[in-house]
């Protein structure tokens, strides 16, 4: 199992719908990201600032996240997501959500 940690920005007025469809993710969705092998998802807010963290528990990531990727229920949440959301800067090269190095953690 590998942990993730993410970060990205909302749009400006963005919190507040961002924040209802996460209320109610689509089955189809929630379904897609379990079949990556993607477990004890979380995303946190703060302030206009969302932090991811995911545990990984497959053995070939980017096949899962290209299986993701292609997915047409996920294309649509993603379509409606991404517009709400603002990548940071400092993000690497084909980043969307920034991905956060691990400095500690116990069990």
């Amino acid at each position: 199992m590998k942990r993730y940690g993410q970060v990205i920005r909302l749009q400006p007025g963005a919190k507040e719908e961002y924040v209802r469809y996460h209320a109610n993710v689509w089955p189809e969705v929630l379904s897609m990201i379990h079949e990556c092998n993607i477990r004890n998802y979380s995303i946190f807010l703060k302030d206009d600032t969302l932090y991811a963290y995911f545990e990984y528990v497959g053995e070939d990531f980017e096949a899962d996240m290209a299986k993701m990727v292609a997915d047409p229920k996920t294309q649509e949440w993603w379509a409606i997501m991404g517009p709400m959301q603002q990548p940071i800067a400092t993000r690497q090269k084909g980043e969307w959500w920034a991905n956060m190095e691990e400095v500690f953690h116990t069990d």
